[in-house]
């Protein structure tokens, strides 16, 4: 655990840490933690040699629970207030942000927006950069299997605060002045190499969030289109952590 303002921040570690060139910074989804990695964190550190971080955010996981409701720009400010000092606390210098989902949006707003010299690259897995129907459809589908499903008992295995968790990313997304959610502005800002994943059967969203961020960016992007959901680091492994490896081999050469 580290501790910000009070609040306790659950961290875990995979591979050789001292005195690291890169370290490699996971960043979960919207109902992620630490442990909904599953082995991706130590395959990754295996796959790349560099040494590999992850937080679970307030609410989430072994971390303390936040008010509800979250403010509707929550993935801003997470990286406005959260993320770079955790980084602080845990001793990292120069590193790639590896986002998933909600977690992909926050390290582009880090990245485009946060003028953080550690950062030297960004990979993003299924990340949302404006609002599709799709998604809303797909998070009300959510909201329905917690309040009359299963989801609420097994999200309960992951999250001390499981209605936290939950509810500040549900109700946020279903919220009508969430329509308004863009980070085309970030991802313009962003002077880093990036390497994008989408899964070509992602519920959450269309093969339009990454080619429309690419053609906003001012930076190399690298885009791929893998057969997968919405967890292409899970669904397809092994080609995400082919294309991960060789864009961290690229930026350490």
């Amino acid at each position: 655990m580290i501790t910000l303002d009070g609040q306790r921040i659950d961290t875990a570690w995979w591979g050789e840490r001292p005195d690291a060139d890169l370290t490699l910074v996971l960043l979960h989804e919207g109902l992620g933690c630490i442990a909904l990695w599953r082995d991706f964190p130590e395959r990754l550190a295996q796959a790349t040699g560099c040494p590999v971080f992850a937080y679970s955010r307030l609410g989430y996981g072994q971390s303390d629970p936040v008010p509800l409701p979250r403010p509707l720009d929550y993935m801003r400010a997470e990286s406005r207030t959260i993320l770079g000092s955790v980084l602080d606390q845990a001793g990292i210098g120069p590193c790639i942000l590896i986002g998933h989902s909600d977690g992909a949006s926050i390290a582009a707003i880090h990245a485009g927006s946060a003028g953080d010299a550690r950062v030297r690259g960004v990979v993003l897995i299924a990340p949302h950069f404006f609002v599709e129907d799709i998604a809303i459809t797909a998070i009300a589908a959510a909201r329905d299997a917690y309040n009359q499903g299963t989801l609420r008992d097994r999200l309960a295995r992951y999250h001390d605060h499981v209605d936290v968790a939950f509810r500040g990313w549900n109700d946020a997304w279903l919220d009508p002045g969430f329509s308004t959610f863009n980070l085309l502005d970030d991802v313009a800002g962003i002077r880093v190499p990036v390497l994008q994943l989408q899964g070509t059967s992602d519920p959450y969203g269309t093969e339009r969030q990454v080619l429309t961020a690419a053609a906003h960016a001012t930076c190399p992007v690298e885009t791929a289109l893998l057969d997968a959901k919405h967890a292409p680091h899970l669904e397809a492994p092994t080609e995400s952590l082919t294309l991960i490896a060789s864009f961290v081999q690229h930026l350490t050469k």
